[in-house]
């Protein structure tokens, strides 16, 4: 019996310490500059933006650690992107609005639109390679 204790206590203490590090590491997690080729979207120009062509919306805060992450994959994504397809993020905290008017409940949030209409979505952090396939499949 003790010895089942002990096993039981040492797995605890480290699942605690792994936990621990991996949320210090997501803490730490760098702001990264948005790359030019993505646009910044408001209230105001969202609906001229996305009509007429292919957009990731990035809904995003800056105090969001997953959005922090998303970052540089974004700038990838959207420096390799032509024609007419584009990334665009919009800051929930700034435009409170537009996140309510597409229903953000939780970020990041991609919402993929074309001609100004949302196609799919996704939440949380996802890879370049995949957001990269949604987009050529909403293109078809």
């Amino acid at each position: 019996m003790n010895t089942v204790l002990i096993i039981t206590g040492a797995l605890i203490l480290a699942f605690a310490v792994l936990y621990l590090v991996a949320r210090a590491k997501m803490k730490n997690t760098p702001v990264v500059e948005d790359n030019d080729d993505i646009i910044k979207l408001t209230d105001k120009n969202f609906d001229h933006q996305t009509k007429n062509k292919v957009f990731l919306v990035d809904f995003w805060a800056d105090w969001c650690v997953p959005c922090r992450m998303m970052a540089p994959v974004l700038n990838d994504l959207a420096g390799d992107l032509n024609g007419n397809a584009y990334v665009g993020k919009v800051d929930v905290e700034q435009n409170r609005e537009l996140a309510q008017k597409h229903k953000i409940r939780n970020i990041p949030t991609m919402v993929l639109f074309k001609n100004g209409k949302e196609v799919n979505r996704f939440v949380g952090v996802k890879t370049k390679d995949f957001l990269m396939n949604q987009i050529r499949n909403s293109e078809i």
